[in-house]
């Protein structure tokens, strides 16, 4: 595992192939969902293991195609469990 440095955030995307209403998706639609795999020690608002909403054109690839880099500036939301 990597761990993230200063206000930096992993988030493991869920790619999706259907929308809710069951509309097929193409590869150009960002996801803006995920898991938060591992957050930078200037983190404060989340923390591994949430579930968060991004802003999904500052995302940057890493070393796996399912975990993307934000900064914590990007995050929108946090899931809350239901």
């Amino acid at each position: 595992m990597i761990k993230a440095v200063m206000d930096r955030i992993f988030v493991r995307i869920q790619p999706q192939n259907k929308s809710a209403g069951g509309v097929l998706l193409t590869q150009t639609e960002a996801p803006t969902r995920g898991v938060v795999e591992s957050v930078g020690p200037l983190v404060q608002c989340v923390k591994a293991g949430d579930e968060v909403l991004f802003y999904r054109w500052e995302e940057l690839p890493t070393y796996d195609p399912n975990v993307i880099v934000i900064r914590q500036a990007s995050l929108l939301g946090i899931y809350e469990n239901e």
